[in-house]
């Protein structure tokens, strides 16, 4: 299911998206200034972030910068600024598209649709990586063991997710840390140990020798078919 982060500071409108989204199987989370949208991002990784500029304690703009340092999650900026130059200097922060206020709602739907596509695999049948020892769904969130679904953690999922995204390239500690847990970790390598730890025991045939979630002493981890 589709998660969407959308930040605004009129609670009108955020009541409006979250009725809206919910209707049509979204999952939803809401925040209404910058330092909470942040927070929510790192907490809950969203699938599409829908933002709006003008928020109370920093700017949307800065927002999508901070975003950037870690994460290529989708942005959507709902704002109801019309010049030119704010909707260039949005989408160079790194903005995925640019929606200006009064909008339609089958409008938006449509956008937010399009930039969750966008950010997908340009191949379906990279979305489905099998080993030996188990299989992952990136589209569909699933792990399957043995032909039974393994239950994985938010936290477990999303380090999985990145690695296996890596496609067999080094994830550096750092990078994985602030790709998981967000922008303000860096050095905390125990989190990496302990998560991977736990991976290794529900997915790998063999925990203590794993073949497939692979630690690259010193540097970072890397994921191996």
């Amino acid at each position: 299911m589709t998660r969407v982060l959308v930040v605004d500071d009129d609670p009108a409108i955020v009541r409006a998206l979250v009725i809206n989204l919910k209707a049509r199987s979204y999952e939803v989370d809401s925040a209404y200034d910058g330092s909470g949208a942040l927070r929510m991002a790192a907490a809950h990784h969203p699938d599409v972030v829908v933002l709006d500029l003008g928020l109370p304690d920093m700017d949307g703009v800065e927002v999508i910068r901070q975003l950037r340092g870690w994460t290529r999650v989708p942005v959507l900026v709902l704002s109801a600024r019309h010049a030119s130059d704010e909707k260039v200097q949005a989408l160079d922060a790194g903005a995925d598209d640019y929606v200006t206020k009064p909008f339609g709602m089958d409008e938006l739907l449509a956008r937010l649709r399009a930039a969750v596509r966008r950010a997908e695999p340009a191949d379906g049948g990279d979305t489905v990586v099998e080993t030996a020892a188990f299989t992952v769904d990136l589209a569909a969130k699933k792990v399957k063991r043995d032909g039974r679904d393994i239950r994985l953690t938010p936290t477990e999922w999303h380090l999985l997710e990145v690695l296996v995204r890596a496609g067999g390239r080094l994830v550096a500690q750092k990078q994985l840390l602030r790709e998981v847990w967000g922008p303000s970790y860096g050095t905390e390598t125990n989190y990496l140990r302990v998560y991977m730890a736990q991976l290794r025991r529900k997915l790998e045939a063999d925990p203590s020798h794993p073949r497939h979630l692979i630690t690259e002493p010193g540097m970072g981890y890397r994921f191996e078919k």
